[in-house]
């Protein structure tokens, strides 16, 4: 699999041509940036919500095992406590009987809000996907009504979108957040660094960043200056 900065370069010569095809479209490329970053954004907030999900779901499924580990190890002191030889040996099996019943109350009462979380938690993910899907429609809409303005060019955009929207799936979504909210600023979000410098606004690129763009292909480093995405100088992305 390539790294994520390679499909961002890949993403950003594919947006580049799509833009060049789309400039005569009046402000229908705007259009679509803008809901592709509102799409992009409630994309990482629903997968938020999805980690914490599965977090409470894994405490729940482990908290039903400790509790019954708990109530087995009670019912087993319990029995102990008729076979001591003295009072101070049957004292030490109450109170541990004692600790276990705190930590299983302290454990269902936990378990019991977390339930009540979680059922919140995935009303509140049924409503943003839901949210997505709106918006992924209303910029399916505006892909549709700019197939029909590309006229000759009709198959060329068409392959060029399902190219976007592959490249985008292998994108983590905080990185294309980023990228949206970049290029909502710079028609180029990614640039690769040439000679030294950010061949978007030409600003010097520190040494050490430079290397870091080389060596963690899997993070993205920003331009001090612009904020663009820096690209290593020797990434090359497929011919397509």
């Amino acid at each position: 699999m390539e790294s994520q900065i390679y499909y961002i370069a890949l993403l950003s010569v594919i947006d580049n041509r799509l833009e060049d095809m789309l400039e005569d479209y009046g402000d229908l490329p705007e259009q679509i940036k803008k809901i592709e970053l509102r799409l992009n954004e409630r994309k990482a907030i629903a997968e938020e919500t999805n980690t914490i999900l599965n977090e409470i779901k894994q405490f729940v499924k482990q908290a039903k095992i400790t509790l019954v580990e708990l109530k087995d190890k009670e019912d087993k002191l319990a029995q102990q406590q008729f076979k001591v030889r003295n009072n101070k040996e049957f004292d030490a099996i109450t109170n541990e009987i004692a600790h276990i019943k705190a930590e299983h109350e302290k454990l269902y009462d936990r378990l019991r809000t977390e339930g009540v979380k979680q059922e919140n938690l995935m009303n509140i993910l049924e409503g943003q996907e839901k949210d997505i899907e709106i918006v992924q429609k209303e910029l399916d809409d505006k892909y549709e009504e700019a197939k029909r303005l590309s006229g000759d060019q009709n198959e060329e955009l068409t392959l060029l979108q399902n190219k976007r929207l592959q490249t985008i799936e292998m994108i983590k979504n905080k990185f294309m957040v980023d990228y949206n909210r970049i290029r909502t600023i710079h028609k180029d979000a990614a640039v690769i660094i040439k000679k030294n410098s950010c061949s978007g606004c030409f600003s010097t690129v520190p040494a050490q960043i430079i290397v870091e763009v080389r060596n963690h292909p899997n993070h993205t480093f920003y331009c001090e200056n612009c904020g663009r995405i820096l690209l290593p100088d020797d990434i090359v992305v497929e011919d397509f």
